[in-house]
C-alpha cells in the first residue's frame, strides 16, 4: 500500500535537497498557505491518486521540454489526464518540435530529478531559461497540486496564488495554451 502521511500545514523540519528548501521560504515570504504530505517516492501519475484523496485536489502534470538543440526549454503544467502529443504542443505555441529534456540538463536547469518536476523549479532558473507554459484547463481548478521538488513530498496551494503571486516573484510569467485531449 502506498504511504500518505497526514496532512500537515509547515514546512518540514529538514530538508532533503535545495530547492525544497527554497520553496518553503518562498511560501513563508509570500505568505502563501500550503497542505503538505510526506509520501513514499512518487514517480508516476498514478502514484498521485492516493495523494490527490488524502489533499482532496488533483495532482497536475508537470513536463520538462526542450527542442532538438537544447537550447530552448519549456516547463508544461498540464492536467493529470491529459496524454501528450508534442506536435500538437509544438503547433499551439508556434515553435520548433519539442521532446522530453534529458534528466541530466533537469537536474542541471531545474534541481531535480526525474518525476519531482515542479513549478516551483523555475527557483533554480537563473538564467530565466525557461518557458512556464500552462494549459488553460489548469487555471480552471481551485487548488493547484503538485510535487515540493522532491518525489517524497507534495502540496496543495490555491491555482490563483501560484500563477499570479509565486510565479511574479520567480519572474517567470506564464504563457497559457489550450490543449485538446485528442488521441
Amino acid at each position: 500500500m502506498f504511504f500518505v502521511s497526514d496532512i500537515m500545514g509547515k514546512a518540514p523540519d529538514s530538508y532533503i535537497s535545495y530547492l525544497q528548501e527554497k520553496v518553503y521560504e518562498s511560501l513563508a515570504e509570500l505568505q502563501i498557505p500550503f497542505e503538505r504530505v510526506n509520501t513514499d517516492e512518487a514517480i508516476s501519475m498514478e502514484d498521485c491518486i492516493e495523494i490527490n484523496h488524502k489533499l482532496n485536489m488533483k495532482m497536475v502534470k508537470t513536463l520538462f521540454l526542450c527542442n532538438s538543440k537544447k537550447t530552448e526549454f519549456y516547463l508544461y503544467i498540464t492536467t493529470a489526464d491529459k496524454l501528450f502529443k508534442a506536435k500538437n504542443f509544438s503547433n499551439t505555441l508556434g515553435i520548433s518540435r519539442v521532446s522530453f529534456a534529458p534528466a541530466e540538463l533537469m537536474e542541471q536547469i531545474l534541481g531535480v530529478k526525474i518525476g519531482a518536476a515542479t513549478v516551483f523549479s523555475v527557483l533554480m532558473d537563473k538564467k530565466n531559461l525557461v518557458q512556464v507554459v500552462f494549459d488553460k484547463d489548469v487555471l480552471l481548478e481551485e487548488w493547484y497540486g503538485c510535487s515540493d521538488g522532491t518525489t517524497t513530498g507534495y502540496m496543495k496551494v490555491k491555482t490563483e496564488l501560484i500563477v499570479n503571486n509565486f510565479l511574479t516573484y520567480a519572474k517567470h510569467i506564464p504563457k497559457v495554451i489550450e490543449m485538446q485531449n485528442i488521441n
